[in-house]
């Protein structure tokens, strides 16, 4: 191990143990590497890096989707999709319990966020599901498990930022986490029948089914959620609105559906903007920071010197992946999944790439691994989101997601033996 890639790592542990913010301390680590092994002006060189990160065009679509999440935490759309879509899982093994996924997975569809998915969506199934007697372990899981789609279902707040740091077109990475998130989910619910299936005391006496016309007259609880997905994301991928454009449009959206139901206050706007704010600085300070610590580690030939060394080993391509699918596990335990991406991206894509694997498939790829790390302890977002809704531990919701983590390793071996899962719809988007 060399001077430079020694410094670096040591300063890596040395920092986050001791419980300083990521940002600062991948700033830190770049400037302290580029101050001994360079004869160089860092601070000009700091300086105009920050500037160029921080007012680069396609940030802007980060703040507009986090605060289109925020305005829709405070309207009634987790009631909306618990009353549009029960009806319909009434005849199905695990019945309600499918809501908690399907809800996720449409509310992932209009909010980047997983922890805002968790929380919209967990507030009202979780309170419904234990009253009515369903497992708790199950009804818990689920909602850790599916919360993560947030993530992956686009507009995705890490997909964003992936894009940023590796150069790679944002919508491509949206319409390649389509596919993806819904089989997810379809996997996450073929999971919650076969439990039911098993042992059928994990849902109560089988209730009275709905009339098809009261199934129907539920469907109109989705119309918001529809017309912001129609309206953002149709927008989008039709090529009506760039990427900004659609991410104001989600704005626009989400204050008319506020507004329309009659929710939409001063102080719950204020909220809001400061949710918005608090989490656009968050975000923004780790992503300057890591983007810093990528251009001084290339000045420095680590990323060429680690490449160099992963590769002597002879991995398969398949090999690669699993080494990389367990190194972001194992670091997701100890890290949020924003931050380990930015970290280690400039080592891990140029791996990736070299071994033959798109840009676009490994951004999927992340994500995937990624949301098992917002269901590890101790650092799991959506443990925390769940914890604060039933007062749980962390460690026994932990237990309780563990399947759903299962299910994603199970679903990122699928992504890696047949890549088109994840590239023919972008593909035929380009074509």
């Amino acid at each position: 191990m060399t001077g430079p890639v020694a410094l670096v790592l040591g300063m890596l542990v040395a920092t986050l143990a001791g419980g300083v913010w990521v940002g600062p301390a991948l700033m830190s680590i770049g400037i302290v590497a580029l101050e001994v092994y360079r004869d160089m002006r860092v601070d000009r060189f700091l300086a105009g890096d920050v500037w160029s990160s921080a007012t680069s065009v396609e940030l802007i679509t980060l703040p507009l989707f986090i605060l289109m999440g925020e305005i829709l935490f405070h309207t009634r759309l987790s009631e909306n999709l618990f009353r549009g879509l029960s009806p319909w899982t009434r005849r199905l093994p695990g019945r309600l319990v499918h809501v908690n996924v399907m809800g996720c997975t449409l509310f992932a569809a209009v909010s980047g966020s997983s922890a805002a998915t968790t929380a919209t969506v967990g507030r009202i199934t979780l309170a419904e599901l234990l009253s009515r007697g369903y497992d708790r372990r199950l009804a818990v899981g689920s909602l850790a498990g599916a919360g993560t789609l947030g993530f992956l279902i686009p507009p995705s707040i890490p997909m964003i930022v992936y894009g940023v740091v590796a150069d790679v077109p944002i919508l491509q990475l949206f319409i390649a986490g389509i596919v993806p998130g819904l089989g997810l989910a379809l996997m996450f619910m073929g999971y919650i029948g076969w439990r039911a299936w098993r042992d059928p005391s994990l849902v109560p006496q089988k209730e009275a089914p709905v009339p098809l016309r009261q199934g129907l007259a539920a469907l109109g609880q989705l119309v918001p959620v529809v017309f912001l997905i129609a309206f953002v994301m149709g927008s989008l991928y039709f090529g009506l609105a760039s990427i900004t454009e659609a991410a104001a449009m989600g704005v626009l959206g989400a204050l008319v559906v506020a507004i329309v139901q009659r929710t939409l206050t001063l102080a719950g706007l204020w909220q809001a903007l400061l949710g918005t704010v608090r989490t656009c600085s968050m975000i923004g300070l780790i992503l300057v920071g890591a983007l810093f610590l990528s251009k001084a580690m290339a000045r420095l030939g680590l990323p060429a010197e680690v490449a160099g060394a992963i590769d002597a080993w002879g991995l398969h391509p398949f090999a690669l992946i699993g080494v990389l699918m367990l190194f972001y596990l194992v670091l997701g335990c100890v890290l949020d999944g924003l931050s380990a991406i930015v970290m280690t991206l400039p080592v891990t894509l140029p791996l990736a790439v070299g071994a033959g694997f798109d840009p676009i498939w490994f951004g999927v790829f992340l994500i995937v691994t990624i949301e098992m790390a917002q269901i590890t302890p101790p650092v799991g977002f959506n443990l925390f989101v769940i914890q604060g809704l039933t007062q749980e531990g962390i460690f026994r919701i932990a237990r309780y997601a563990w399947p759903f983590c299962v299910i994603m390793m199970a679903f990122t071996v699928m992504m890696t033996l047949f890549p088109e899962i994840v590239m023919a719809l972008p593909r035929s988007v380009r074509g």
